[in-house]
């Protein structure tokens, strides 16, 4: 698997030369994507303009076509399966530092709700909303060509703006109550949590005094909204860096299983081979990944 550290690693893949913290794309057709998985470690907003496009986000097969868009939190592994000949696309891309500098609220694009399934959406919507999430997307990419003394805060207001129009439009479709609301926030909240500190931190307990609430209380909220035990929400986020790290053929197994605070290689393989019926090795050697 492949992990993109910045956008900068992604966009070197389609030799765009980028040094900012954001890039927008063009809209032009793509067929090119790389053909294995990949982390992205960054937020992502994709509107299909054309065709279709079967990808893989975080283990989930899903199809996108025209007036649908994808919208993607830092950690989450992307493949791109199949694409029509007529599939395009606009993006956008930007770091998280970028957006929020000068912003005392951290989770203040958490609280949007974009993410329904836990660090992506996948949303279907009208040829009216899709439309509108263009027109910001030109208009972004038109202010960010003029290099001013304000450029910077302009760019940042536009992709607040833009995230708040995507936001209401998957509240359209998701006509939630408040209190709903407030559970689905606790549980992005500890998703992104869980990507913060999986590597150190497995104890359902831990995850629920950084969120004050009960251990039992957050067990009810997770298992509603992902039909899933917070236990195998943590296994599930552990098991990508698994993969992540797997793919790099300078780290042993035995120094994954220390960076992952296994207490042995072993136990990381028992870990391992109970969620995908292979050992460490032999997924490498499946892979063709040469240590």
């Amino acid at each position: 698997m492949i992990t993109y550290e910045n956008l900068q690693d992604t966009l070197s893949f389609y030799r765009i030369d980028c040094h900012e913290s954001y890039y927008i794309s063009s809209g032009n057709p793509i067929r090119d994507f790389p053909e294995t998985p990949f982390r992205i470690d960054y937020y992502a907003l994709c509107i299909c303009t054309g065709g279709k496009v079967t990808l893989e986000a975080d283990g989930s097969t899903s199809h996108v076509d025209a007036h649908s868009f994808f919208v993607a939190a830092p950690s989450t592994t992307v493949r791109f399966l199949e694409t029509s000949p007529d599939f395009k696309m606009k993006l956008l891309f930007f770091d998280k530092n970028f957006l929020i500098k000068n912003i005392s609220n951290p989770f203040i694009i958490e609280k949007m709700n974009l993410f329904s399934q836990g660090s992506y959406s996948i949303v279907k919507t009208t040829e009216k909303n899709s439309l509108q999430l263009q027109n910001l997307l030109d208009y972004l990419k038109k202010k960010s060509r003029k290099q001013g003394k304000f450029t910077e805060e302009i760019v940042r207001t536009i992709i607040f703006n833009l995230l708040l129009e995507t936001a209401e439009i998957m509240d359209q479709e998701n006509d939630v109550s408040e209190n709903e609301e407030g559970k689905k926030d606790i549980y992005l909240r500890f998703c992104k949590l869980i990507r913060e500190n999986v590597k150190e931190q497995r104890s359902v307990q831990f995850y629920a005094d950084q969120l004050f609430v009960s251990r039992k209380y957050l067990i009810e909220i997770i298992k509603k909204a992902s039909g899933k035990t917070p236990h195998e929400v943590i296994d599930e986020s552990l098991l990508k860096e698994s993969y992540v790290m797997l793919g790099n053929p300078a780290l042993t197994i035995s120094e994954i299983a220390f960076e992952l605070q296994f207490n042995s290689a072993s136990a990381f393989g028992r870990f391992f081979k109970k969620h995908t019926s292979i050992s460490p090795s032999e997924y490498r050697n499946r892979e063709n990944i040469q240590s």
